[in-house]
């Protein structure tokens, strides 16, 4: 059984742990370097990217996921988890994994009070049209190298994908619909 690590210190990652568990993986809460030593893919959830962010670096799992990631390990961040894995956070200065070849904008939807859902075409993940919940969600303000766009939303990319790294500017965590975790589990 494939052993999924959730970062567990703010977000839904007990959501994230049990849409895997229904996918048939077994789900991880990571706190720290050992938690991460014992996992085979990493999702990153949402909250606020700073606060996860200095936790991770303080644990010193911010240099441990990026060499798991070097090497080849699968990640997959939303929203602040996407944040982090991104190369380029405007007007930012904090902690960061990096290694997803985007610049992003943190808030770029608006604040708590602005979340909305919507439905996304993303035909490399789902034939069908993607459910998507949008809470202060960040927007790709570019996608470089070989960093690809799986899906948008008003002209900015809110899926991408490079490699093993999977980023998305919503959370799939919090619909019915389990595809994007699909796709993360087969890459």
């Amino acid at each position: 059984m494939e052993r999924i690590g959730i970062v567990a210190f703010q977000g839904d990652f007990a959501r994230h742990a049990e849409v895997v568990s229904n996918l048939g993986a077994l789900p991880i809460e990571v706190r720290t370097r050992g938690d991460l030593s014992l996992v085979d893919r990493l999702i990153i959830p949402g909250g606020e990217s700073t606060t996860i962010g200095m936790l991770m670096e303080r644990e010193g799992l911010i240099s441990a996921v990026r060499n798991r990631v070097e090497s080849g390990m699968p990640v997959f961040g939303t929203c602040a988890g996407m944040i982090l894995l991104a190369d380029e956070i405007l007007e930012s200065e904090q902690p960061r994994i990096g290694g997803l070849a985007i610049a992003i904008r943190r808030n770029a939807y608006g604040r708590q009070i602005e979340s909305f859902e919507t439905v996304l075409s993303a035909p490399a993940i789902s034939p069908h049209p993607l459910e998507a919940v949008f809470i202060r969600a960040p927007a790709v303000e570019a996608v470089n190298g070989q960093a690809q766009t799986l899906a948008e939303f008003e002209g900015h990319a809110v899926l991408v994908r490079q490699g093993p790294i999977l980023g998305a500017s919503f959370h799939p965590e919090l619909t019915d619909d389990p595809a994007v975790h699909r796709y993360f589990l087969a890459l």
